[in-house]
């Protein structure tokens, strides 16, 4: 097998790529996790962007921002953090006030037909 790019790459309009995914301590978009202590330890929804990318944004560590793909937008707090690489964004699609899964595809992957990795070009919006 060979490497298969996403469907979507950054383009001018949406230059960075979104990574949607987990967080440890968030599970069935809360319905189980809203319900135990777990929501102390992450208890609002953050959206990891490298320091660099924040920078160059003008997009300050807590600030609250919209991330926008070709499908939707969604706010969240940004945090800038080197977890992510340059170019990235990763969003947990847990919280149902700002469901990250609105923003990717539904590109399925061409062998196995299940759907891709959780991917998209998105841009964001710094709100006053």
């Amino acid at each position: 097998m060979h490497f298969t790019p996403p469907a979507e790459t950054p383009s001018e309009e949406y230059p960075l790529t979104l990574s949607a995914g987990r967080v440890l301590y968030r599970w069935h978009g809360g319905t189980l996790s809203r319900n135990s202590q777990l929501k102390e330890a992450y208890p609002e929804l953050k959206v990891e962007v490298n320091p660099k990318d924040a920078q160059r944004l003008g997009i300050g560590d807590g600030e609250i921002i919209q991330v926008v793909s070709r499908r939707g937008r969604i706010r969240a707090k940004a945090w800038a953090t080197d977890r992510t690489p340059e170019g990235v964004v990763y969003a947990p699609f847990h919280f149902r006030e700002a469901p990250a899964n609105r923003l990717t595809t539904d590109a399925l992957d061409p062998f196995s037909r299940i759907p891709e990795y959780k991917v998209s070009a998105v841009r964001l919006e710094k709100l006053d």
